[in-house]
């Protein structure tokens, strides 16, 4: 099985730049030892099961709100039976069918 969820979060009752709270959730996601990408608008990771996804969105969770008083969060999840890898997988997949690499 394999679980793709890509997820923002970060207080809006603080600073106006947010990197210093996405820092500190994405220090736990480097953490997890999950595969994970960082994107401008968030941070996509793979894992067998979401439950261990949501395990990890939990102690991110509470990271922020142990000093903040309201905190946005958006979650998109991709669930398929099969293997997990399809992180790089899909990327390449589509490249594939252009016959060249992708910048992105």
């Amino acid at each position: 099985m394999s679980a793709l969820v890509e997820f923002a979060m970060f207080p809006t009752d603080q600073t106006e730049s947010k990197s210093a709270f996405v820092a500190r959730v994405l220090d736990l996601v480097d953490r997890s030892g999950l595969p994970y990408q960082l994107t401008p608008m968030g941070t996509i990771i793979e894992a067998e099961t979401v439950s261990e996804i949501f395990t990890l969105i939990e102690k991110a969770h509470a990271e922020l709100e142990s000093d903040c008083n309201r905190i946005y969060s958006v979650l998109k999840i991709d669930y398929r039976k099969g293997p997990v890898g399809r992180l790089q997988k899909k990327k390449a997949s589509v490249e594939a069918k252009l016959g060249r690499k992708l910048n992105g």
